[in-house]
């Protein structure tokens, strides 16, 4: 299971990281929609695309890590739109 984590650092000399966590595995349209600017639309033929190229059954999920690895984002820059 991925935890995606987004850190900042906050504060002065006694400098505190900050932790938000996203708390859901699987990512949605509208994510994506966030995520590349593009619609609605755009987001659930993605996920149509990778589940036809992971063979899964069209009542599987697609994870982040799943959407990472076939768009070729990092993982970070993905929590760190999602988080805005």
């Amino acid at each position: 299971m991925a935890t995606l984590w987004l850190e900042e650092s906050k504060g002065n000399a006694q400098d505190r990281v900050y932790m938000m966590k996203v708390h859901r595995l699987i990512i949605y349209p509208k994510d994506i929609q966030r995520i590349t600017g593009k619609t609605d639309r755009h987001g659930r033929l993605l996920i149509k695309k990778i589940k036809e190229h992971l063979k899964k059954d069209p009542h599987q999920y697609v994870t982040f890590d799943e959407f990472c690895a076939y768009t070729g984002l990092k993982i970070e820059q993905v929590t760190e739109r999602l988080l805005q």
